[in-house]
C-alpha cells in the first residue's frame, strides 16, 4: 500500500452511494461549469446586439468573466472544503450560483451581467472543486484517473447537448434570459441530489481549520510541490487552447464558415465525438499510466494543430472543405481535453492526500485565471478566420509537451 492510499478513509465505510450512481451525480456537478458556458454560446449574438452594440466582440466577456470567477471562487473552494466537509461546500457554492442565475435574468446592462457570471462561475466552484477532492478522498493515482474519466464520460454528454439546449429555451421563451432560468434549475438538481444521497467524505478528526496560519501552511507546502506546480502549467496551456476556441466558437462556426444556423448541431456532434477520448482513457490508463497518456495526447495536438494552420490558416482548403478541416482539427482539440486534464488533476494530487482541498484549489484557480489571460487576447484576435486559435493551441499543446518531459507518475 502506497503512503497516500494509507491516509485514505475505508473507502466502503465512506461511499454509501452505488459506484455507478456516484459516477453520474458527479458528472452533473461537474458538467455546472460547462454548462454554464457552452449554453450560452447560442446567447452571445443576442446579447452583443441588446447589451453591446456598438462594439459585438465584447459579448465574449460574458464568457471570460464567469471563467474568471471560477478561477477566483477555486482559490476558496478546496480550503473551505477542507474546514467543513465537502457536502456542506458544494451546497454552499450551488447556493451562491442559483442567486446569481436569478439575477442575472434581470441584468439590463452588459456590466451588470458580468458581474453576476462573474459571481456564477464563483460559485460553481464550489461543487467542482469539492468534488474532485472528494473522489481523491477515496481514490488515489490511476484509480483516481479511471473513476474521472468515468466521470467524464457522462459529463461530456451535458456539454455537447448545451449549447441546443440554450438554443431551444432562448426559441422558447423569446429570450437570452431564458438560459439563466435552465441554469437555476440545473444548479438545484446538482446540490438536491448531494443534499439527498451523498454521505460526508472528510471526518472531523481529517478536517483543517480556517486559520491563517494553517492556510499560509498548506499554501506553502502545495505551492512548494513540484509535481503540483508542474501539473498545474501545464493545465494552464490546455485550459487556454480550449477557452480560445470556446470563446471564439460562434463566431468560427456562424461567420466564418456560415454554419450558424446549424452551429449548435455540429457543436454537439463535435463534443460527443470527442467523448472517445474519455472512453480510451477509462481503458487504458490503468495498463500505460497518466503521464505517457497525457504527453502523447500534446504530440498529437502539435502534429493536427500544425497540420490545420498549413491547410486552413494558409487558404489551402477553401469553401467545405476548409469547414470540414477546421471541424476536424477542433474534434481534435476536445479530444485532447478528454485524455489529459483528469490525468493532470490525479497527478498532481497524487501525493496531496491530507491537503486535497486545498490542492485542488490551487491548481483550479491558477490554471484558470492563466488560461483567461491566454484566451482573453485571443478570442479578442478574432477577424474571420481560425487562424488565431490554432495558433494558440500550436505553442499552448507544444509548451505542454516539452513540461510533460519532467513530470513523474
Amino acid at each position: 500500500m502506497t503512503s497516500s492510499e494509507q491516509n485514505l478513509p475505508d473507502a466502503a465505510s465512506a461511499r454509501k452511494m452505488p459506484l455507478p450512481e456516484f459516477v453520474a451525480m458527479l458528472a452533473v456537478l461537474f458538467a455546472t461549469v460547462a454548462f454554464s458556458i457552452d449554453a450560452m454560446l447560442p446567447a452571445l449574438s443576442d446579447i452583443a446586439v441588446e447589451l453591446s452594440p456598438d462594439d459585438l466582440n465584447r459579448a465574449q466577456l460574458v464568457l471570460m468573466s464567469f471563467m474568471a470567477g471560477m478561477g477566483t471562487g477555486t482559490a476558496c473552494a478546496g480550503p473551505v472544503s477542507d474546514a467543513i466537509g465537502r457536502r456542506r461546500t458544494i451546497m454552499l457554492g450551488s447556493s451562491i450560483y442559483v442567486v446569481s442565475s436569478a439575477g442575472a435574468i434581470f441584468a439590463d446592462n452588459l456590466t451588470l451581467l458580468l458581474v453576476l457570471r462573474f459571481v456564477q462561475g464563483f460559485g460553481a466552484s464550489g461543487p467542482r472543486i469539492a468534488g474532485t477532492a472528494l473522489i481523491r478522498d477515496l481514490y488515489s493515482g490511476r484509480e483516481m484517473a479511471r473513476i474521472t474519466s468515468f466521470v467524464m464520460m457522462i459529463f461530456i454528454m451535458i456539454p455537447a447537448l448545451a449549447p441546443a439546449l440554450g438554443e431551444l429555451i432562448i426559441g422558447l421563451t423569446g429570450s437570452w434570459r431564458g438560459v439563466f432560468a435552465a441554469f437555476i434549475v440545473f444548479g438545484l438538481i446538482g446540490v438536491s441530489w448531494v443534499g439527498l444521497r451523498q454521505p460526508e467524505t472528510l471526518p472531523p478528526e481529517r478536517r483543517v481549520p480556517l486559520s491563517g496560519p494553517r492556510l499560509l501552511a498548506s499554501a506553502r507546502e502545495v505551492l512548494g510541490n513540484r509535481q503540483v506546480m508542474l501539473c498545474t502549467l501545464i493545465l494552464t496551456f490546455g485550459f487556454g487552447q480550449m477557452f480560445s476556441l470556446l470563446a471564439s466558437s460562434e463566431q468560427l462556426f456562424g461567420q466564418t464558415y456560415g454554419r450558424a444556423d446549424s452551429f449548435t448541431r455540429w457543436f454537439a456532434v463535435m463534443a460527443l465525438l470527442s467523448g472517445i477520448g474519455t472512453i480510451a482513457n477509462a481503458r487504458y490508463v490503468m495498463r500505460f499510466g497518466m503521464r505517457r497518456i497525457a504527453r502523447a495526447a500534446y504530440a498529437m495536438q502539435v502534429v493536427t494543430a500544425s497540420l490545420a494552420l498549413l491547410l486552413v490558416g494558409t487558404g489551402a482548403l477553401s469553401g467545405d472543405a476548409a469547414f470540414y478541416g477546421f471541424f476536424a482539427w477542433a474534434v481534435s482539440l476536445f479530444f485532447m481535453a478528454g485524455v489529459t486534464f483528469g490525468n493532470l488533476n490525479a497527478l498532481a494530487l497524487q501525493r496531496m492526500p491530507h491537503l486535497a482541498g486545498m490542492t485542488a484549489s490551487m491548481v483550479a484557480a491558477l490554471s484558470s485565471l492563466g488560461a483567461v489571460l491566454i484566451a482573453t487576447p485571443v478570442g479578442l484576435a478574432y477577424r474571420g478566420t481560425p487562424v488565431p486559435v490554432m495558433l494558440a493551441a500550436l505553442i499552448c499543446s507544444g509548451t505542454a509537451w516539452v513540461l510533460m518531459r519532467w513530470l513523474r507518475e
